[in-house]
């Protein structure tokens, strides 16, 4: 089923089944994003965020490629007009990144520049083997920049991450899993089965209590420990406060598997 309010288009394929929403991007060839998909899932996942009975969200992409990255035909026009009409790419990340429930990004194919950007937004990142995912902007005379120069360094190192952009590499599923850029790599044949399986095991877990997690790892992140401290027990604070909580130590004491439902 689609979401409610959220018109079908030709780019995006927006399903939710049993509390995961699947978000399909499909621009061929390569799933380059430009201004008209930006807008496209500004207006899909917003809903999809706010949605209590979505528990789950799956980002990927159709055919041979996640996300290729930004259209070359776009970014060919070095205007500060084009860059402003793509910098909302940034606010898609942003929306997944901040969403209160888990988001994975299911990296069916190549993830590039761009594409590899948006798969750093997401908390679980899951490769096929044979895809391949990196950052090549340099080859352009460009750098990433729509988020991959500061999360990538957030997330390896800014060594690692540094050398990583100089170079442009496009690293192979097992590489990147090495590195600790993607969390899994599965088998061409069982991807899909995998990401099912990963997507329902996530929306049945308390998805309130995830919420409060990332906001609180985000925000405490760059602050000196007294003060992440505080905002952490700010957060416990208000989890006690949560239907699910009470729910996972009553199940606990009752010896049974909890009924989470996000509240």
């Amino acid at each position: 089923m689609t979401p409610t309010g959220a018109p079908p288009t030709s780019e995006l394929h927006v399903t939710v089944s049993d509390g995961v929403a699947s978000v399909s991007i499909d621009r061929p060839p390569a799933n380059a994003f430009d201004p008209g998909l930006i807008a496209e899932l500004l207006r899909a996942l917003p809903e999809l965020v706010d949605d209590p009975a979505v528990r789950c969200i799956v980002i990927r992409g159709t055919g041979r490629f996640f996300v290729a990255g930004a259209d070359i035909r776009v970014m060919r026009n070095l205007t500060e007009e084009t860059q402003r009409a793509m910098r909302p790419w940034v606010e898609v990340q942003r929306l997944l990144e901040a969403a209160p429930k888990p988001v994975i990004a299911a990296v069916n194919g190549h993830a590039l520049g761009g594409g590899a950007e948006l798969a750093l937004a997401c908390d679980l990142r899951v490769m096929t083997e044979s895809a391949t995912i990196g950052f090549p902007e340099i080859g352009l005379g460009l750098f990433p920049g729509a988020g991959g120069s500061q999360r990538l360094p957030r997330l390896l190192g800014a060594h690692r991450a540094t050398l990583l952009m100089i170079r442009g590499d496009r690293l192979p599923a097992e590489e990147a899993l090495h590195i600790g850029l993607v969390d899994e790599v599965v088998p061409d044949r069982d991807f899909d089965s995998r990401i099912d399986e990963l997507a329902r095991q996530f929306a049945r877990k308390p998805t309130r209590t995830i919420g409060l997690l990332k906001r609180i790892v985000e925000q405490g992140h760059a602050l000196p420990l007294d003060d992440a401290l505080d905002i952490e027990f700010d957060a416990v604070l208000e989890l006690i406060r949560t239907e699910d909580t009470a729910e996972g130590l009553q199940a606990f004491l009752d010896k049974r598997e909890p009924r989470f439902t996000g509240h």
